[in-house]
């Protein structure tokens, strides 16, 4: 891979959750460490709350309570107030989030609005007054049961304002999680459909860190090793849910992808679903998968046609070699077997999920305004943009 210039300086910044404990039959775990961080647990699950409780009863013979708050979809505005009274009414001083990545970013959005002062509107960026939260978050345990966005060491809640017809986002290292615990073993009974589209989303938030202007040595090592296994792991785990070693290698992958997107920064396919996400019902997940291979087939032609000497598509290379195996393969390769994997994997275009032609110049609007959009490696017109969102349809 390419690296800064000769006599260049490398600065970064890098943060995490402040334990991280990976393994088959990690989630054992979860009881002790719960003990040891509080008494009284609000745990966050998904809308199935059943799936929770052989984790409550642990937590509870380990002598900590646990009010269960389970939550049906992605994180509202609403979501998050109404969590924060069921947790202060109860006197919880932790958060437990088990579930996918829209659980954990309400976990740790719960678990930073139980120290802090104010209404969740205060701090969201965009549509509320954008202020940093000035305390640190309750202690917090985040479980994921899929292997797709990493939240469980990202630094960010988003979270989607029906009135306002976006996602946002609640950003500050405070965020992080107090301890990340990936078990492979969770994603085990994951349905193909959902592995595609989560795995996607793990193999877009550890490419787009790799070439974003804001990629670092530390993000970069974890991106190419994640783009790997996410490579030879996604094919398998989606079509045999048993197994182990692509599930593990996938969990990996998306905790990869977590770290480098905290640490580095994202994209273009993440500045179009935010607004995709908050205009729509649709899955971060599969936003993510219908973008992919068209937004780096964008960002490859307006680099070579704007930008012919950018490290960016040494990168693009990079990507290339690792998804094909060919260490020669061109930019252009990766984007072939991205579209070759899309339809191996079935997945449906943004047309599936009501998003017609019309909708394009609201999308492109948002979407250029997007806080990703920023680190992306090129700036996209907003004519590219929109042929973007037209062929991912």
């Amino acid at each position: 891979m390419t690296g800064p210039a000769r006599g260049s300086t490398i600065r970064f910044d890098f943060a995490t959750a402040q334990r991280i404990v990976f393994g088959a039959g990690a989630v054992a775990q979860a009881a002790p460490i719960a003990r040891s961080l509080g008494s009284r647990a609000l745990l966050v699950t998904g809308g199935t709350a059943a799936r929770a409780e052989p984790l409550r009863d642990a937590v509870g013979k380990a002598g900590v309570d646990a009010v269960v708050y389970p939550v049906a979809g992605e994180p509202t505005v609403e979501i998050v107030r109404s969590g924060r009274d069921l947790a202060l009414a109860e006197g919880c001083d932790l958060v437990i989030g088990f579930g996918g990545g829209s659980v954990l970013d309400t976990a740790k959005a719960l678990a930073a609005m139980l120290t802090n002062e104010g209404d969740l509107l205060d701090y969201l960026e965009i549509i509320g007054g954008g202020r940093s939260l000035a305390v640190p978050s309750s202690p917090s345990i985040a479980i994921p049961t899929t292997a797709g966005t990493g939240s469980e060491v990202t630094r960010n809640s988003v979270i989607a304002s029906p009135e306002h017809r976006v996602k946002v986002s609640l950003r500050n290292t405070f965020l992080l999680p107090t301890i990340a615990l990936v078990d492979p073993e969770l994603t085990y009974s994951v349905p193909p459909a959902l592995t595609a589209t989560t795995g996607l989303d793990t193999l877009t938030q550890l490419i787009e860190p790799l070439v974003c202007t804001q990629a670092n040595p530390l993000t970069d090592a974890l991106c190419r090793e994640g783009i790997g296994r996410a490579a030879r792991a996604l094919p398998l785990a989606a079509r045999d849910g048993t197994d182990t070693g692509a599930r593990e290698d996938m969990a990996c992958a998306s905790l990869f992808g977590g770290v480098a997107l905290a640490n580095a920064g994202l994209g273009a396919v993440h500045g179009i679903t935010g607004p995709l996400g908050g205009m729509f019902t649709i899955p971060h997940g599969a936003a993510c998968a219908a973008l992919l291979p068209h937004v780096v087939s964008a960002n490859i032609q307006a680099l070579r046609e704007r930008a012919p000497d950018s490290r960016a598509l040494d990168r693009y290379q990079v990507v290339a070699g690792l998804l094909t195996g060919q260490a020669q393969a061109t930019p252009e390769e990766a984007v072939s077997w991205l579209t070759a994997l899309n339809a191996e994997l079935d997945i449906p275009g943004l047309s599936g999920y009501g998003i017609t032609r019309e909708h394009i110049p609201e999308i492109v609007e948002k979407a250029a305004a997007a806080s990703s959009m920023k680190v992306n490696p090129i700036a996209l017109t907003q004519r590219e943009l929109a042929r973007v969102v037209e062929a991912a349809l």
